[in-house]
C-alpha cells in the first residue's frame, strides 16, 4: 500500500492488495460498520488461515473501533492463541461453519439494521435494482429454524447444515450470515445483502413495485461474479475512506 498526499487530503493506491490477514479483518469490521452492520458490540467476522487457524474480532469491542492489532487468532476449538483479548462465546456458529464449508475462508455474522428486519418477518427482500442483484437468488437462504444461542457446538452444526450451498442466509428472528472465498467477495456480498434489504422496505413502504425478472437479475448476478475486479474494486474504494479517516486502523 502507498500513501501520497495532494491537496492536503491522502491518497491511497491499494491496487497491490498487500494488506495484512489482521488488516483485512479490521477494514472488514470498520467498513461494514458504515454499512449498517453497527449492533453495538455484537457480531463476528473470522478469517481461515493457511495454517488451519482462524483470526477473528475481539469480544467487546464495536466493529468502527478495531485496529488490526486488536485481531486474534484462535484454534479450531475457539481457544486464544494469539492476542490480548477473548472472543465471544458465541464463535461456535463460525467455528462448525468453517469446518463444514471449505469454501468460507471469511464468515460474517451480524444482526445490520435493514436485513435484520426481514429476519424477523421470515421474508427474503426481492430485488429491485441492480445493486440489490449483485446476489443470485439461489444464493439467498431464509433460515426459519435458527437456533439463536449457539454457544452449544451441536446447535451450531445444525445450523450450518441448515444453510447448504447458501452463501448468505437470513436467520429468523436474528440476523444474517455471509460468507466469502476472500475479503473483497465477503464485503460485496454482505453490502448487496443489506442494500437489497433496505432498498426492498423503502419499495414496498411505498405500496409495493416490480422486482427485477429473475433471469435478468441472475444474469447481472453471474456478471459480477465473473468479473472479479467488482469485488476488488468496492473494497478497495471503501478501504480508503475508511483508511483517510482513521490510519490507526492499519496499527
Amino acid at each position: 500500500m502507498k500513501l501520497s498526499h495532494h491537496d492536503g487530503r491522502i491518497a491511497i493506491d491499494i491496487a497491490d492488495r498487500d494488506f495484512t490477514p489482521h488488516q483485512q479483518v479490521a477494514l472488514l469490521g470498520r467498513m461494514l460498520h458504515n454499512e449498517g452492520y453497527d449492533d453495538h458490540a455484537a457480531g463476528h467476522i473470522t478469517f481461515v488461515q493457511p495454517d488451519g487457524t482462524i483470526l477473528a474480532n475481539p469480544h467487546g469491542f464495536a466493529w468502527d473501533e478495531i485496529r488490526a492489532s486488536d485481531v486474534v487468532r484462535i484454534d479450531r476449538d475457539g481457544r486464544v492463541m494469539e492476542g490480548s483479548w477473548p472472543v465471544s462465546a458465541a464463535i461456535g456458529l463460525m467455528l462448525e461453519l468453517h469446518e463444514r464449508r471449505s469454501d468460507a475462508v471469511i464468515g460474517l455474522h451480524h444482526h445490520p439494521r435493514f436485513a435484520t428486519i426481514w429476519s424477523a418477518v421470515g421474508r427474503i427482500p426481492p430485488g429491485y435494482d441492480q445493486r440489490s442483484c449483485q446476489l443470485r437468488a439461489d444464493q439467498i437462504a431464509m433460515f426459519t429454524d435458527y437456533a439463536g444461542v449457539v454457544t452449544d457446538r451441536e446447535q451450531a452444526r445444525q445450523n450450518v447444515d441448515a444453510l447448504g450451498d447458501a452463501d448468505v442466509a437470513f436467520l429468523a428472528n436474528h440476523g444474517v450470515l455471509v460468507l466469502g472465498g476472500d475479503a473483497h467477495e465477503a464485503f460485496l456480498r454482505a453490502t448487496a445483502l443489506e442494500w437489497r434489504s433496505k432498498q426492498a422496505w423503502y419499495v414496498e413502504a411505498l405500496g409495493g413495485g416490480i422486482p427485477m425478472p429473475p433471469q435478468q437479475a441472475d444474469t447481472f448476478a453471474d456478471m459480477v461474479t465473473n468479473h472479479l475486479d467488482v469485488a476488488a474494486n468496492t473494497f478497495a474504494c471503501m478501504a480508503r475512506r475508511v483508511i483517510r479517516a482513521d490510519p490507526a486502523v492499519l496499527d
